[in-house]
């Protein structure tokens, strides 16, 4: 007797990996590593030293810090002076840039302090940083409004102010410590997603922005400070040196208006996204 057989039955795929842009698909006798790249996105951003080409499927945007401890009138930062108002000069900028980098499809990860409550992933070298003399408002303390503890991870101390609310598919990557790439798997998912250029925003530019952006063009991403999406507390010779070594030695520099004209001439956001 003979069985026919339909030979055009395919085991059911499944794909392995979220990513966009890298991810393998499998059945029972197959694994598909060869997913084909999307095509190149071109824009074209005014930066110094040199202008820029990136592709906009392999691009970032890094915000560094922008949460309530440094930059709300109630946060930790506020406790210590009129100074934190420094810190929330990104926002109007930032407010354009977002929505037109979500409309290009381009990932917004957002970079905070979050620490631990017992404080267990904090050494005193850290700890000392804000409390020298082991005295004062430091690392897991309670705020004075009541909101909280200092940069305790998932609190309101530690989340994005509410002026530039993430969206739901926005990445969400907690830090411990001045860079970024420190103990974090910012790396991780920065190559999960396929990205090589990185847009950094955020404070302090000195401090965790130029760190976090030093220790990303060691591990081989190409780096773009948006000057004026970033701020600082520190005296302003400070963000001088930062935009100096960062054009010098470690990148580019431009401004926030710059990526918006890129995403716009290559048609990749409309008018009202960004403006």
């Amino acid at each position: 007797m003979t069985i026919d057989v339909d030979t055009h039955l395919q085991p059911e795929r499944h794909a392995l990996g979220n990513s966009p842009t890298y991810r393998w698909s499998a059945d029972t006798t197959t694994v598909d590593m060869s997913m084909p790249l999307p095509p190149v996105r071109r824009a074209q951003i005014a930066c110094t030293p040199q202008s820029l080409i990136v592709d906009l499927n392999r691009t970032a945007m890094i915000v560094i810090d922008m949460q309530n401890d440094f930059c709300a009138g109630t946060g930790w930062a506020a406790t210590f002076g009129p100074d934190y108002l420094q810190a929330r000069t990104p926002i109007a900028p930032l407010q354009k840039l977002l929505p037109a980098l979500r409309a290009a499809s381009v990932p917004i990860i957002w970079l905070n302090w979050g620490n631990r409550p017992d404080l267990l992933n904090l050494p005193p070298s850290q700890i000392h940083i804000c409390k020298p003399d082991g005295s004062g408002l430091g690392f897991g303390d309670a705020l004075p409004n009541g909101c909280g503890n200092v940069l305790q991870k998932d609190s309101w101390s530690a989340a994005v102010i509410d002026e530039l609310q993430p969206h739901a598919d926005d990445i969400h990557v907690d830090k411990t410590r001045i860079s970024g790439f420190f103990d974090t798997p910012l790396d991780t998912i920065l190559r999960n997603l396929g990205v090589r250029t990185l847009l950094f925003a955020g404070v302090n530019t000195d401090q965790c922005v130029l760190c976090t952006l030093t220790d990303a063009s060691f591990l081989g991403y190409g780096c773009v400070l948006l000057s004026d999406c970033c701020a600082t507390v520190s005296p302003s010779f400070c963000t001088a040196a930062a935009i100096w070594n960062v054009q010098r030695c470690l990148g580019f520099v431009s401004e926030s208006h710059h990526v918006l004209d890129g995403l716009n001439e290559g048609g990749y956001c409309s008018h009202d996204a960004d403006r």
